[in-house]
């Protein structure tokens, strides 16, 4: 898909899961497990999709999947599916190397977010594009830091703090214009200083939604993580962005569902819905 100057692609990078419970809050499991059935361990499927843009001057990431520093016992509870170095080999498929990539701009510090950015090199943790600047909004990182024990959990910091100890990130303070085509807009509803990516030129225009609507089947309002540390707000950002995708057209791109890439959404009486959904840009 082009947009403005850019070359649009997907990047896969494997599977994982987490309790489907966790995934969708006060949601019932006989609803949501209609569209995503859950394991014997209560675990749901979800993908680990990045975003490839590519231009005569840029190669730029968006997020970069789970990493490979797990260890068994955790591969086993979160269920991860993946080759060795997936990132890196997925680039390799489209002929990138991890030093051509320019700019890795990263909605969050999760792990399942930032920990392709790093890797083990005999027993030290490295960048692994090392000519990127990482684009993080300062509060994000901030609360990565310091989080609390609600989501401490989520935040490793030996997938970031390498980063930031290389000089190499760039810190982000609200909403943000990184060139003609793509804006950095900050959501504060899953995490402090989470950031969506909006691509657009003047006939199409994409929302990498990160884990504001993980997957298609969080499009309705009330489907809303209890990872969530503020989900009042994270109600009320969906909200504003479903608004704007039906009525100018957008398509909506799914980090974490395994099968659909992208929709488009609809009003109904019952809320909003999907109106299309695409298995690839």
């Amino acid at each position: 898909m082009i947009i403005g100057k850019y070359k649009i692609s997907t990047i896969e990078t494997g599977t994982f899961g987490l309790d489907g419970g966790a995934m969708f809050g006060i949601i019932p499991k006989p609803l949501w497990n209609k569209s995503t059935p859950a394991d014997e361990k209560n675990r749901i499927k979800l993908g680990a999709r990045c975003l490839l843009l590519e231009s005569s001057s840029k190669k730029i990431l968006i997020d970069t999947g789970m990493g490979n520093n797990w260890d068994e016992k955790s591969k086993k509870i979160y269920d991860i599916q993946q080759p060795d170095n997936a990132l890196v080999q997925a680039l390799a498929e489209k002929n990138i190397q991890p030093e051509e990539i320019t700019d890795v701009i990263l909605t969050h510090l999760h792990f399942d977010h930032v920990g392709g950015a790093v890797r083990n090199e005999n027993g030290k943790i490295m960048p692994v594009f090392t000519n990127a600047k990482f684009h993080i909004q300062k509060d994000q990182y901030k609360w990565a830091s310091e989080p609390s024990d609600k989501d401490k959990g989520s935040f490793i910091k030996s997938t970031f703090v390498p980063l930031y100890n290389e000089g190499m990130i760039n810190f982000v303070h609200g909403e943000k214009q990184f060139d003609d085509e793509i804006t950095l807009i900050p959501t504060g509803g899953h995490t402090f200083g989470h950031q969506i990516i909006k691509i657009a030129d003047s006939s199409n225009t994409l929302l990498y939604c990160a884990d504001l609507i993980p997957t298609m089947a969080h499009v309705p309002l009330p489907y809303i993580m209890g990872y969530d540390i503020n989900p009042l707000i994270s109600i009320e950002e969906k909200k504003m962005y479903l608004r704007l995708a039906e009525t100018e057209n957008w398509k909506l791109i799914f980090e974490h569902d395994p099968v659909n890439v992208c929709a488009t959404v609809k009003s109904t009486e019952k809320g909003f819905a999907v109106k299309e959904s695409f298995k690839e840009l």
